[in-house]
């Protein structure tokens, strides 16, 4: 790695707003819909960044989701807007595994309804094994603001 990069201070944002289809029987936001927002912000994110999923198919790598935790915090109803907020938890230094926050925040009175914490891996396509992303794309993540608690992942 050349300089050090320095992130930005304010995590990546995206405005969404509950749909009829992100609703579950208790007629508030479903989980599998907050793990949809965290997806969509995370792919806004990379696309604004020059990687759509076109540069994926062509360079033969994708994200692969370890794992997600989803903490509730506050209900978001039907067509209630909120945003999603994108922040670098954890990293190796190259990259290769990430740890990614999203926290979802009501736009009605700005509380966090739920905070979404995914494990990420990069995965070589044809070789289906784990490899460091490209240095462009390295450095997009490392340029991502930090949470409070991020830390160096060995």
């Amino acid at each position: 790695m050349d300089a050090p990069i320095t992130p930005d201070t304010t995590p990546f944002s995206l405005s969404l707003f509950a749909r009829w289809p992100d609703m579950d029987f208790n007629q508030h936001m479903r989980n599998a819909a907050y793990l949809g927002a965290s997806e969509d912000c995370r792919m806004r994110f990379l696309a604004e960044r020059g990687f759509p999923m076109r540069e994926f198919q062509k360079r033969g790598i994708g994200p692969v989701i370890l794992e997600d935790k989803l903490t509730y915090k506050k209900e978001i109803k039907l067509l209630e807007g909120f945003r999603v907020e994108l922040a670098l938890a954890g990293s190796t230094r190259d990259v290769r595994r990430l740890i990614v926050r999203n926290t979802i925040l009501r736009d009605a009175d700005d509380a966090v309804a739920a905070v979404v914490q995914s494990v990420v891996l990069w995965l070589d396509l044809a070789a289906r094994k784990p490899v460091a992303p490209p240095d462009a794309l390295r450095d997009v993540w490392l340029g991502l603001a930090r949470t409070s608690d991020f830390e160096w992942l060995d």
